[in-house]
């Protein structure tokens, strides 16, 4: 299948019409904590473009009930749940440690004030899952990991700030996922794509889109690739970076495409710290005061269809949409 590029500016989260407070405040009413409700209209907004459109494509608790939860027994509880279900997050939740997250869940913040502060979501095993509109702070380990094996995965419109690990960590043979318009900001280790160079059971895996991030003042791991191929980059502002943006190494392919860098000394890197090289390959990207772009080899294209914002416009178009939709 061949992919098809659109280029031409599009309005902020218009392609998806994302208006989360909205949307969600129509969809079903607020339960008690814990409980389920019969099946229900209310879905997170919109659909995947990149890897998580691939594979069946991806949908959440869509077809399932809708719950809203306000404190964190009845969130784990809903997570770990064996049917398809819309969690709906209500205002400050907090969690300890990593907490399941099965296959078929939609966790998706309720208006404009959801949050997750302490501890993470660990989408082990699992299949078909939508991790969108919530504000992620402070958690104790990683804030999203997605591992062992676990497909079409779909991390949309959050935010990450002042954590200790990864923000979102995709590794062990898990496929399938997009990480689109989130917003990373005060913290260190955004996005790592396959755990350990000595994994070697990833390749053929890790397949990954990464776009219309927002990379505000991070550091590093926006994202740091071993074996994906090919990882999708495109479309992300990338603004007072320290360490570096993209790196590509054990022979990963990545696709680094129409992207905006802002005061970053090391736009990409191939090869990092004691791991191999891998291929990298940009195209159309901005540089405005930042250093050259480390490229390698080449990267087959996408074998999907995804519409290109113009390059130039990227810090208002990324700083505007980005992060949970209702702020």
């Amino acid at each position: 299948m061949s992919n098809s590029v659109v280029r031409g500016r599009t309005a902020p989260g218009a392609r998806r019409g994302f208006a989360v407070g909205a949307a969600l405040a129509l969809g079903a009413a607020t339960l008690a904590a814990g409980a389920v409700a019969s099946p229900a209209a209310a879905h997170a907004v919109g659909s995947p473009e990149g890897w998580a459109s691939m594979n069946g494509g991806t949908t959440g608790g869509a077809g399932g009930a809708t719950v809203t939860v306000s404190d964190a027994d009845a969130l784990v509880e809903a997570m770990e749940s064996d049917e398809p279900l819309t969690i709906q997050v209500a205002g400050s939740i907090e969690l300890s440690g990593m907490n399941d997250v099965t296959s078929d869940k939609t966790v998706v913040g309720l208006g404009s004030d959801a949050e997750i502060t302490g501890g993470g979501l660990n989408i082990s095993e699992a299949h078909n899952v939508i991790i969108q509109n919530i504000a992620f702070s402070e958690w104790d380990d990683d804030a999203v990991n997605v591992q062992r094996g676990s497909t079409n995965v779909w991390i949309d419109h959050n935010s990450f700030t002042n954590g200790y690990d990864g923000a979102i960590d995709v590794k062990r043979e898990s496929d399938f996922v997009t990480v689109s318009w989130n917003h990373i900001y005060d913290h260190s280790k955004s996005m790592l794509l396959g755990h350990d160079d000595d994994h070697t059971a990833d390749q053929g895996h890790l397949r990954v889109t990464y776009h219309h991030n927002f990379f505000d003042g991070s550091d590093q791991r926006h994202p740091r690739v071993r074996f994906g191929d090919p990882v999708h980059v495109y479309n992300n502002y990338y603004r007072d970076v320290s360490a570096y943006g993209v790196a590509s190494t054990m022979d990963a392919g990545v696709l680094v495409e129409c992207n905006y860098f802002k005061n970053v000394e090391h736009p990409t890197h191939v090869g990092y710290g004691d791991s191999d090289p891998g291929r990298l390959e940009a195209r159309d990207n901005v540089l405005v005061d930042s250093g050259p772009l480390e490229t390698a080899g080449s990267v087959a294209d996408p074998p999907y269809s995804y519409t290109l914002d113009d390059c130039d416009s990227l810090p208002g178009i990324v700083s505007a949409g980005a992060g949970p939709g209702a702020r």
